[in-house]
């Protein structure tokens, strides 16, 4: 099977075996730890484009996000007319993970026929209400899928290529800048 898109940093023997198949020697430490050792290794990425998104607000605790001059979802503190804040992170950590398991299972030449989650986020009960637990609850169907193929899948998404999943870590910084009046 070719990989076209494994990265030129990873060497050859059982690290490349890991990668490739997920068979191979990985000692005690968990797949986190692992991506994290391998990711060190690994070149300085090129910079890529900042993302960008407007937002309008429409009234109320309502507004209107997304790309400028693209597309806009509402985003409804209320959840009334659109997802709340947290549920709108909710779907955005499902949506990121999906994404990675459709191309992942059809370059495994098992592509996905449906594929739904059920997505439950348990909050703490002090202000700021982060999210303590996510539970990602998949239903995918598709000729030749197996639980095993898919649970890897998944696995290898949510814990290595999913950008919203490792966004979610104590570790980033977060600025901000207010301007008041046009």
């Amino acid at each position: 099977m070719v990989r076209a898109h494994l990265s030129p940093w990873l060497r050859s023997g059982e690290e490349l075996r890991w990668e490739l198949d997920g068979v191979g020697k990985c000692s005690a430490c968990s797949n986190r730890e692992r991506t994290r050792e391998v990711t060190a290794r690994a070149p300085a990425q090129a910079s890529t484009k900042p993302s960008r998104i407007h937002v309008d607000w429409v009234g109320g605790h309502r507004f209107d996000a997304g790309r400028p001059n693209g597309p806009t979802a509402r985003i409804d503190g209320e959840g009334e007319t659109g997802q709340s804040p947290p549920e709108t992170l909710l779907s955005a950590l499902a949506t990121c993970v999906s994404y990675d398991v459709v191309d992942i299972l059809a370059k495994q030449r098992t592509p996905i026929e449906s594929l739904e989650i059920d997505v439950v986020g348990e909050r703490v009960d002090t202000v700021p209400r982060r999210y303590k637990h996510i539970t990602l609850n998949f239903h995918i169907s598709g000729k030749g899928i197996e639980k095993e193929q898919a649970l890897r899948a998944i696995e290898l998404s949510a814990t290595k290529y999913c950008s919203v999943r490792d966004s979610l870590r104590a570790d980033i910084e977060i600025e901000w800048t207010v301007a008041i009046g046009a």
